[in-house]
């Protein structure tokens, strides 16, 4: 499997396309968003192992909306149940997705450390802000290198992650090799992405100006437009699985 090269303007198309799949059915997104939030924000307040685990379970929520997204491309109506999708299906392999994304944090947090980022990773790790900014102001400015550095490490490691649960999850694809198709997409659609980011941030900042309620319409189309995304780039794996079918969900192998 290959990833298809897009032009520029494609970008654009998928939020067009990823608001059509939102407005197909927008109360139930929404609603499925804030259950996915409260979850994962429920499971990260858990001490210790909350935010890991989380981590851990992340591509196999973010898959969930993702089987949702092709029942509605598909002409099927889109249920809570599709949440479930990733616990029934590749989860072993989604988990493993997680955890080395995980271990790819605390290796680029390692990194950080070792080129002068101490205060700047305790800081990031700790996930409270210091309520003096000045605290940050003065870890960042110390720690240029570092901020460098792990910017840069970040970013390869999001481009790695972005489409590698669909494609385990929809292709049925080792996740390290998805990760390297997630990479290779990304590098081969530097200008459509550029577009999509450039006209996101543009949405953000007028979803944010009518008291941030633009943000249930934004937060959705986030997701269905990184469907359609993948869609796209990779248009032969639309074809490689099924659709998963809610009725279904609870009847299949969890491995």
């Amino acid at each position: 499997m290959e990833p298809q090269r897009l032009a520029t303007a494609q970008g654009w198309q998928w939020i067009k396309q990823g608001y059509a799949l939102f407005m197909k059915a927008p109360l139930l997104w929404v609603v499925l968003l804030v259950i996915c939030f409260i979850a994962m924000i429920g499971l990260s307040a858990v001490p210790v192992v909350g935010e890991p685990l989380a981590s851990l379970l992340l591509p196999a929520v973010l898959v969930g909306l993702m089987a949702g997204c092709r029942a509605l491309e598909q002409g099927e109506e889109l249920e809570l149940a599709h949440l479930f999708s990733g616990f029934q299906q590749h989860t072993a392999q989604l988990v493993t997705l997680g955890g080395i994304a995980l271990v790819g944090q605390f290796l680029i947090f390692g990194v950080m450390i070792m080129v002068g980022g101490a205060t700047l990773v305790s800081i990031l790790m700790s996930g409270q802000p210091p309520q003096d900014p000045e605290i940050i102001r003065q870890a960042v400015s110390g720690a240029g290198i570092a901020v460098l550095l792990g910017v840069t490490l970040f970013t390869v490691l999001v481009m790695a992650m972005q489409f590698a649960p669909m494609l385990v999850f929809f292709n049925n694809i080792a996740p390290v090799t998805a990760m390297k198709l997630s990479f290779r997409a990304f590098i081969y659609n530097v200008g459509p992405i550029t577009m999509y980011g450039v006209a996101f941030i543009f949405l953000a900042i007028l979803a944010t100006i009518p008291m941030m309620l633009g943000w249930l319409v934004l937060m959705p189309v986030m997701f269905t437009s990184a469907y359609i995304a993948y869609s796209n780039i990779f248009p032969a794996a639309k074809e490689s699985q099924p659709p998963v079918k809610a009725d279904d969900i609870f009847t299949q192998d969890t491995f």
